[in-house]
Protein backbone atom coordinates (compact mmCIF):
# COMPACT_ATOMS: atom_id res chain seq x y z
CA UNK A 1 0.00 0.00 0.00
CA UNK A 2 1.42 3.75 -0.93
CA UNK A 3 2.18 5.69 2.13
CA UNK A 4 -0.27 9.07 1.94
CA UNK A 5 2.69 10.73 2.93
CA UNK A 6 5.07 9.79 0.09
CA UNK A 7 7.07 7.72 2.58
CA UNK A 8 8.68 4.60 1.73
CA UNK A 9 6.84 1.04 3.67
CA UNK A 10 9.65 -0.84 2.33
CA UNK A 11 11.72 -1.25 5.62
CA UNK A 12 11.71 -4.21 7.42
CA UNK A 13 10.33 -4.19 11.21
CA UNK A 14 8.24 -6.02 14.26
CA UNK A 15 4.88 -4.35 13.32
CA UNK A 16 3.55 -5.75 16.77
CA UNK A 17 6.48 -4.26 18.41
CA UNK A 18 6.51 -1.16 17.20
CA UNK A 19 2.63 -0.58 18.22
CA UNK A 20 2.87 -1.79 21.46
CA UNK A 21 6.05 0.28 22.49
CA UNK A 22 4.50 3.45 21.40
CA UNK A 23 1.27 2.70 23.31
CA UNK A 24 3.46 1.77 26.25
CA UNK A 25 5.31 5.14 25.84
CA UNK A 26 2.61 7.28 25.42
CA UNK A 27 0.92 5.89 28.90
CA UNK A 28 4.01 6.03 30.07
CA UNK A 29 4.32 10.17 29.33
CA UNK A 30 0.70 10.51 29.75
CA UNK A 31 1.44 9.01 33.80
CA UNK A 32 4.25 11.56 34.36
CA UNK A 33 2.27 14.56 32.79
CA UNK A 34 4.52 15.23 29.90
CA UNK A 35 4.46 14.57 26.22
CA UNK A 36 7.03 12.80 23.92
CA UNK A 37 9.54 15.68 22.04
CA UNK A 38 7.70 17.05 19.29
CA UNK A 39 4.01 15.95 19.85
CA UNK A 40 1.19 18.32 20.60
CA UNK A 41 -1.14 18.35 24.11
CA UNK A 42 -4.44 16.54 24.20
CA UNK A 43 -5.94 19.91 24.39
CA UNK A 44 -4.55 21.32 20.73
CA UNK A 45 -6.00 18.21 19.53
CA UNK A 46 -8.70 17.43 17.07
CA UNK A 47 -10.23 13.87 16.78
CA UNK A 48 -10.12 12.60 13.03
CA UNK A 49 -12.95 9.49 12.61
CA UNK A 50 -12.65 6.86 9.71
CA UNK A 51 -15.26 4.34 9.64
CA UNK A 52 -14.54 1.29 7.63
CA UNK A 53 -15.42 -2.77 7.32
CA UNK A 54 -17.82 -2.18 10.11
CA UNK A 55 -15.02 -0.63 12.37
CA UNK A 56 -14.34 2.83 13.90
CA UNK A 57 -10.70 4.19 13.91
CA UNK A 58 -9.83 7.77 15.24
CA UNK A 59 -6.61 9.50 15.49
CA UNK A 60 -5.76 12.76 17.89
CA UNK A 61 -4.06 16.05 15.54
CA UNK A 62 -3.41 19.13 15.25
CA UNK A 63 -6.38 20.91 13.25
CA UNK A 64 -4.43 23.08 10.71
CA UNK A 65 -2.08 19.67 10.17
CA UNK A 66 -5.14 17.86 9.38
CA UNK A 67 -6.37 20.22 7.04
CA UNK A 68 -2.81 19.86 5.24
CA UNK A 69 -2.66 16.44 5.49
CA UNK A 70 -5.87 16.08 4.10
CA UNK A 71 -5.34 18.52 0.99
CA UNK A 72 -2.18 16.92 0.40
CA UNK A 73 -0.17 19.73 1.40
CA UNK A 74 1.43 18.44 4.55
CA UNK A 75 5.13 18.58 4.48
CA UNK A 76 6.21 18.67 8.09
CA UNK A 77 7.17 15.92 10.37
CA UNK A 78 3.70 14.07 11.50
CA UNK A 79 5.50 13.17 14.89
CA UNK A 80 5.32 16.56 15.73
CA UNK A 81 1.51 17.40 15.00
CA UNK A 82 -0.28 14.17 16.72
CA UNK A 83 -0.82 14.08 20.34
CA UNK A 84 -0.81 10.30 20.37
CA UNK A 85 1.58 7.96 18.39
CA UNK A 86 -1.53 5.31 18.51
CA UNK A 87 -4.83 4.55 17.09
CA UNK A 88 -8.09 4.12 18.38
CA UNK A 89 -11.15 3.19 18.22
CA UNK A 90 -12.49 5.95 20.73
CA UNK A 91 -10.32 8.60 21.40
CA UNK A 92 -12.18 9.88 24.29
CA UNK A 93 -12.52 6.30 26.37
CA UNK A 94 -8.55 5.25 24.95
CA UNK A 95 -10.37 1.96 23.85
CA UNK A 96 -8.34 0.60 20.92
CA UNK A 97 -9.30 -1.41 18.05
CA UNK A 98 -7.95 -5.06 17.47
CA UNK A 99 -4.71 -5.23 15.70
CA UNK A 100 -6.35 -7.58 13.22
CA UNK A 101 -8.89 -5.15 12.40
CA UNK A 102 -6.24 -2.81 11.52
CA UNK A 103 -4.20 -5.12 9.29
CA UNK A 104 -7.90 -5.91 7.65
CA UNK A 105 -8.08 -1.83 6.68
CA UNK A 106 -4.43 -0.75 6.43
CA UNK A 107 -2.79 -3.79 5.61
CA UNK A 108 -0.46 -2.48 8.31
CA UNK A 109 -0.40 -1.81 12.68
CA UNK A 110 1.54 1.09 12.17
CA UNK A 111 0.29 3.98 13.59
CA UNK A 112 2.78 6.42 11.64
CA UNK A 113 1.44 4.10 8.28
CA UNK A 114 -2.43 4.66 9.32
CA UNK A 115 -2.59 8.06 11.27
CA UNK A 116 -2.54 9.71 7.77
CA UNK A 117 -4.86 7.24 6.05
CA UNK A 118 -7.73 8.40 8.71
CA UNK A 119 -7.31 12.13 8.21
CA UNK A 120 -6.94 11.26 4.62
CA UNK A 121 -10.13 9.57 4.23
CA UNK A 122 -12.06 10.29 7.48
CA UNK A 123 -13.86 13.18 8.51
CA UNK A 124 -12.25 15.77 11.11
CA UNK A 125 -14.50 16.25 14.82
CA UNK A 126 -14.39 18.60 16.19
CA UNK A 127 -16.06 20.41 19.68
CA UNK A 128 -17.86 23.82 19.39
CA UNK A 129 -15.07 25.65 21.95
CA UNK A 130 -12.22 24.13 19.60
CA UNK A 131 -14.19 25.27 16.22
CA UNK A 132 -14.63 28.89 18.27
CA UNK A 133 -10.99 28.85 19.45
CA UNK A 134 -9.73 28.07 15.59
CA UNK A 135 -12.20 31.18 14.21
CA UNK A 136 -10.64 33.68 16.45
CA UNK A 137 -6.76 32.75 16.06
CA UNK A 138 -7.72 32.30 12.57
CA UNK A 139 -9.92 35.24 12.49
CA UNK A 140 -6.61 37.16 14.08
CA UNK A 141 -4.22 35.81 11.57
CA UNK A 142 -6.55 37.48 8.90
CA UNK A 143 -7.09 40.90 10.33
CA UNK A 144 -2.89 40.89 10.90
CA UNK A 145 -2.67 40.07 7.18
CA UNK A 146 -4.64 42.55 6.00
CA UNK A 147 -2.75 45.07 8.37
CA UNK A 148 0.37 44.70 7.61
CA UNK A 149 -0.47 44.79 3.21
CA UNK A 150 -3.19 47.42 3.22
CA UNK A 151 -3.18 51.07 2.74
CA UNK A 152 -5.87 53.91 2.91
CA UNK A 153 -5.84 55.29 -0.60
CA UNK A 154 -7.81 58.06 0.28
CA UNK A 155 -5.39 59.03 3.45
CA UNK A 156 -1.84 59.70 1.03
CA UNK A 157 -1.76 55.20 0.97
CA UNK A 158 -1.55 55.50 4.92
CA UNK A 159 -1.47 52.15 6.60
CA UNK A 160 -4.62 50.79 8.54
CA UNK A 161 -4.57 49.88 11.44
CA UNK A 162 -5.87 46.95 13.11
CA UNK A 163 -8.77 48.21 15.15
CA UNK A 164 -10.33 49.51 11.71
CA UNK A 165 -9.71 46.46 9.86
CA UNK A 166 -11.80 45.04 12.60
CA UNK A 167 -14.23 47.48 13.27
CA UNK A 168 -14.71 47.07 9.55
CA UNK A 169 -15.09 43.47 9.23
CA UNK A 170 -17.74 44.10 11.71
CA UNK A 171 -19.83 45.91 9.07
CA UNK A 172 -19.72 43.47 6.78
CA UNK A 173 -21.55 39.69 6.84
CA UNK A 174 -17.39 38.25 5.96
CA UNK A 175 -17.02 35.32 8.44
CA UNK A 176 -13.68 33.55 8.82
CA UNK A 177 -13.73 29.98 7.83
CA UNK A 178 -11.69 27.80 10.01
CA UNK A 179 -11.63 25.08 8.52
CA UNK A 180 -10.24 26.75 5.53
CA UNK A 181 -6.50 28.17 5.37
CA UNK A 182 -5.93 31.89 5.95
CA UNK A 183 -4.81 32.99 2.46
CA UNK A 184 -6.88 32.71 0.16
CA UNK A 185 -9.65 33.79 2.10
CA UNK A 186 -8.14 37.18 2.03
CA UNK A 187 -9.50 38.52 -1.25
CA UNK A 188 -12.98 37.53 0.14
CA UNK A 189 -12.10 39.68 3.15
CA UNK A 190 -11.13 42.78 0.62
CA UNK A 191 -14.04 42.42 -1.28
CA UNK A 192 -16.23 42.43 1.51
CA UNK A 193 -14.12 45.52 2.89
CA UNK A 194 -13.93 47.61 0.01
CA UNK A 195 -18.07 49.19 0.26
CA UNK A 196 -16.87 49.88 3.92
CA UNK A 197 -13.39 51.74 4.05
CA UNK A 198 -11.09 53.15 1.08
CA UNK A 199 -8.60 50.22 1.13
CA UNK A 200 -6.44 48.13 -1.27
CA UNK A 201 -3.16 46.24 -1.15
CA UNK A 202 0.38 47.95 -1.87
CA UNK A 203 4.02 47.55 -1.78
CA UNK A 204 6.01 51.22 -0.72
CA UNK A 205 9.46 51.63 -1.37
CA UNK A 206 11.72 53.93 1.24
CA UNK A 207 14.92 55.09 0.87
CA UNK A 208 16.73 55.55 4.76
CA UNK A 209 20.12 57.27 5.13
CA UNK A 210 21.59 55.70 8.66
CA UNK A 211 24.00 58.33 10.11
CA UNK A 212 27.96 57.15 10.46
CA UNK A 213 27.63 56.79 14.29
CA UNK A 214 25.31 54.17 14.08
CA UNK A 215 25.20 52.55 10.25
CA UNK A 216 27.20 49.65 11.56
CA UNK A 217 24.53 47.65 13.61
CA UNK A 218 21.90 49.79 12.43
CA UNK A 219 21.60 48.96 8.80
CA UNK A 220 21.97 45.41 9.94
CA UNK A 221 18.87 45.14 11.30
CA UNK A 222 16.94 47.38 8.77
CA UNK A 223 17.99 45.63 6.00
CA UNK A 224 16.10 42.84 6.57
CA UNK A 225 12.80 44.44 6.99
CA UNK A 226 12.18 44.44 3.01
CA UNK A 227 13.27 43.68 0.23
CA UNK A 228 16.80 45.92 -0.30
CA UNK A 229 16.66 47.21 -3.74
CA UNK A 230 20.01 49.23 -3.17
CA UNK A 231 22.51 50.10 -0.81
CA UNK A 232 25.81 52.83 -0.62
CA UNK A 233 28.03 53.60 1.64
CA UNK A 234 28.93 57.05 1.82
CA UNK A 235 32.47 59.20 2.45
CA UNK A 236 31.02 60.43 5.59
CA UNK A 237 30.08 56.55 6.66
CA UNK A 238 26.95 57.17 6.37
CA UNK A 239 25.17 54.11 5.19
CA UNK A 240 22.05 54.44 2.12
CA UNK A 241 19.53 51.65 1.70
CA UNK A 242 16.29 51.55 -0.55
CA UNK A 243 13.80 49.07 0.53
CA UNK A 244 10.46 47.55 -0.49
CA UNK A 245 8.10 46.40 1.45
CA UNK A 246 4.30 45.98 2.47
CA UNK A 247 2.65 49.32 2.74
CA UNK A 248 0.90 48.44 6.00
CA UNK A 249 4.18 48.17 7.54
CA UNK A 250 5.14 51.78 7.33
CA UNK A 251 5.22 52.43 11.04
CA UNK A 252 7.01 49.67 12.25
CA UNK A 253 9.54 50.16 9.74
CA UNK A 254 10.13 54.06 11.13
CA UNK A 255 10.00 52.32 14.49
CA UNK A 256 12.48 50.44 13.92
CA UNK A 257 14.76 52.90 12.30
CA UNK A 258 14.27 55.21 15.14
CA UNK A 259 14.81 52.61 17.77
CA UNK A 260 18.13 52.02 16.52
CA UNK A 261 19.52 55.27 14.97
CA UNK A 262 18.17 57.22 18.23
CA UNK A 263 15.74 58.87 15.76
CA UNK A 264 18.86 60.52 13.63
CA UNK A 265 18.26 58.87 10.35
CA UNK A 266 16.10 60.36 7.42
CA UNK A 267 13.73 58.69 5.64
CA UNK A 268 11.62 59.32 2.29
CA UNK A 269 9.45 58.19 0.17
CA UNK A 270 10.60 56.42 -3.74
CA UNK A 271 8.04 56.76 -5.85
CA UNK A 272 9.90 57.17 -9.25
CA UNK A 273 11.19 53.73 -10.01
CA UNK A 274 13.72 55.18 -11.81
CA UNK A 275 15.11 56.50 -8.47
CA UNK A 276 15.91 52.52 -7.96
CA UNK A 277 18.81 50.67 -9.18
CA UNK A 278 20.08 47.42 -9.12
CA UNK A 279 22.75 46.33 -6.41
Amino acid sequence: MDDPLGRSLDRPWDRSLAVGSSRFRRERHLARGVLPGGMISLDEAVTARLESHGERFEVLVDPDAALEIKRGEFEGDLEDVIAAEDVFEDAASGDRPAESDLEEVFDTTDPLEIIPQVIQNGEIQITAEQRREMQEQKHKQLVDQITRNAVNPQMDDAPHPPERIESALEETDFRIDPMEPVEPQVDEALDALRPVIPIRFDEVTVAVQVPADYAGSAQARIRQFGDLEREEWQPDGSWVGVLTFPAGMQDDFYDLVNEHTSGEAETRIVKDEDEISTR
